[in-house]
């Protein structure tokens, strides 16, 4: 077969055109030392503090130190593998993880790999691990109530959603079961919650995971895991990678479906969705626990080789939880009125809240429950200790019922305790003492609750300002549970209007009072009637 030149001449001129030249440029750096998680490189003259390296073995790095002949890097992931001489790219991009919807439901490492069985997490959007806090102007002061569902909490240490709250006690105190009972609580409100477990048994993780999903709560849960046996790294930037996934929400504006499930409301930014109407999800974070984080931390400064201060740690761990925490906003309205609230959970030893990391995150956040466990062996679950726990947003975050019932019930429990400690040395009682004792015993009682049982806050509302007017003064101690139990089923059947009135109006009028004294008239006589 001939070709002819000019068909020749075209051939070459089409390919000629199609022609394109891209070169493409990397950095690369060679290994000097690896070991314990840590390796050292050279050659990676502008690499930045924070970003992603690529190893040879495809495991990503984080750069932390940027000294004058070398960068000190973390590897997340296998180390073992990697050998001295060993090739490492930059990536250009600091750290990001993948956020959005298509992780609802889902358990991931701290790089947003999955870790449930359940396939590939398809998220087209990233976000930065560590990501500036909304300034002063960009926030507005938290207002909203955010329930946990937990009658010791929500009556004496409200939380208001943008607040962070810390959950600190010893250990099996029950600080992870006060989180979860919140996640559960927040099912058909139209609150995204994250739970980031650091230095965790993976079996805790994997019982979390299965009674979230017994409640129907991983419907609106994403569940980042650093195990304990997680590599260091992984366990330090755990709580980084799933701010960044509650940000997304808070950042972002949606609607809710039918069954309070967020569903996104358009593809724009804030601004814009703004102006089409929408507004920003409020999200619940709980990082448990951060003591954990900072043992990590220490060790990754110590291997390498940042000078160690009080109690071991590095000079900047209070620089570590602060840029957290600050991420905890209520979003003013220009940008859609998002929050993010959090659960910061420190593990005391001994009760030793003076420690170095309890202090710390003491001041930085806006007040904490402090979980005692002496009142845990006693069998007072929550084990919340009214004298030391506090909020220090109040009544704020309460709505106007619950204000309104509850503002003497932490005196008259402080002043029940010193009475109980008197009447322990065996002296008699006026009959006046005897009455206050009885119903703070009462009050005891009625604010234990299971766990994973969250009640809703007008259930709260009824039986709180029942018991402060006398409801269960006849009613024997062990009897409580019972008679709250049987209370609120007439209330619903018989009453359905006062629960009504509280979730609508925040607070009984003075036809709901009347209704509400001869529902206690009712059930009170009739109750009586069966236990004798």
């Amino acid at each position: 077969m001939k070709i002819r030149a000019d068909e020749m001449t075209s051939v070459i001129k089409e390919q000629l055109a199609q022609y394109g030249t891209s070169v493409t440029v990397e950095e690369t750096g060679t290994i000097l030392q690896v070991g314990d998680g840590i390796a050292r490189i050279s050659g990676l003259a502008n690499c930045l503090a924070g970003e992603m390296l690529e190893f040879s073995n495809g495991a990503f790095g984080l750069a932390l130190n940027l000294e004058e002949e070398s960068v000190g890097a973390v590897v997340m992931g296998e180390y073992q593998s990697l050998r001295e001489g060993d090739t490492v790219k930059r990536t250009g991009r600091v750290l990001e993880v993948p956020v959005g919807q298509e992780l609802l439901g889902r358990v991931v490492d701290p790089l947003g790999r999955p870790m449930d069985g359940k396939g590939p997490i398809n998220a087209t959007t990233t976000r930065k691990v560590e990501s500036p806090a909304p300034g002063l102007a960009d926030r507005k002061s938290v207002h909203e109530p955010l329930q946990t569902g937990l009658k010791a909490i929500d009556a004496m240490i409200p939380v208001g959603r943008g607040q962070r709250e810390l959950v600190i006690g010893d250990r099996k105190t029950g600080k992870t079961a006060i989180c979860t009972d919140t996640i559960i609580n927040q099912k058909g409100k139209g609150v995204i919650c994250v739970y980031v477990a650091i230095g965790q048994k993976e079996s805790t993780v994997a019982g979390i995971v299965k009674q979230l999903e017994a409640k129907g709560a991983m419907d609106y849960t994403i569940i980042v895991s650093a195990s304990a046996s997680t590599p260091a790294p992984l366990q330090f930037i755990a709580p980084y990678a799933g701010c960044a996934m509650a940000e997304y929400f808070m950042y972002r504006t949606w609607e809710n479906d039918d069954k309070g499930i967020p569903v996104q409301k358009d593809g724009h930014f804030v601004e814009q969705a703004i102006a089409d109407g929408g507004r920003g999800m409020a999200t619940f974070i709980a990082y448990d626990d951060l003591s954990k984080q900072a043992a990590s931390y220490r060790e990754m400064s110590l291997l390498l080789r940042r000078p160690p201060g009080r109690e071991a740690y590095p000079g900047d761990v209070f620089y570590l939880h602060s840029r957290l925490l600050e991420r905890s906003a209520k979003l003013s309205d220009p940008l859609g009125g998002g929050s993010l609230t959090a659960f910061p959970v420190i593990e005391t030893q001994e009760g030793e809240v003076s420690a170095y990391i309890p202090t710390n995150v003491i001041s930085i956040t806006d007040g904490q429950i402090y979980l005692q466990p002496d009142l845990f062996n006693a069998g007072q679950r929550p084990a919340v200790d009214v004298g030391i726990s506090v909020s220090r947003v109040g009544g704020a975050a309460q709505i106007k019922g619950m204000k309104k019932v509850a503002g003497t019930l932490r005196l008259d429990l402080a002043a029940f305790r010193e009475l109980e400690a008197f009447a322990q040395l065996g002296t008699e009682l006026d009959p006046a003492t005897q009455r206050q004792l009885d119903r703070g015993l009462r009050m005891v009682e009625l604010l234990k609750q299971n766990q994973a049982v969250p009640m809703e806050v007008a259930d709260q509302v009824l039986m709180i300002k029942g018991a402060a007017e006398g409801m269960l003064d006849t009613i024997g101690k062990e009897d409580v549970a019972a008679f709250e139990k049987g209370f609120l089923e007439k209330i619903k059947d018989e009453y359905s209007e006062l629960v009504e009135e509280i979730n609508t109006k925040k607070i009984l009028g003075k036809e709901g009072e009347e209704k509400f004294k001869e529902a206690i008239k009712r059930f009170t006589a009739i109750f009586n009637e069966k236990a004798e």
